[in-house]
């Protein structure tokens, strides 16, 4: 385990001290909960982004035509 050093404007060191005690749980925790959070979230945008670059567009549109019955 690492040990990070910080510095934040003290409004918003403040606002997390009071989210996670409202929470129950310490900053450390919290701090660690929302950052494995917007990691997750940037992973699944990479993920997303590197797909769409590889996509074959027209194929994706004859299979969504496919589920939709062919239908327009």
């Amino acid at each position: 385990m690492n040990t990070l050093t910080l510095r934040l404007p003290d409004d918003v060191a403040n606002r997390l001290k009071n989210v996670a005690e409202t929470r129950g749980i310490s900053v450390n925790k919290f701090i660690t909960e929302i950052s494995v959070q917007s990691l997750a979230a940037y992973d699944a945008e990479t993920r997303f982004k590197l797909m769409a670059a590889e996509a074959n567009i027209p194929a994706a549109l004859t299979i969504l035509d496919r589920l939709d019955g062919g239908n327009p």
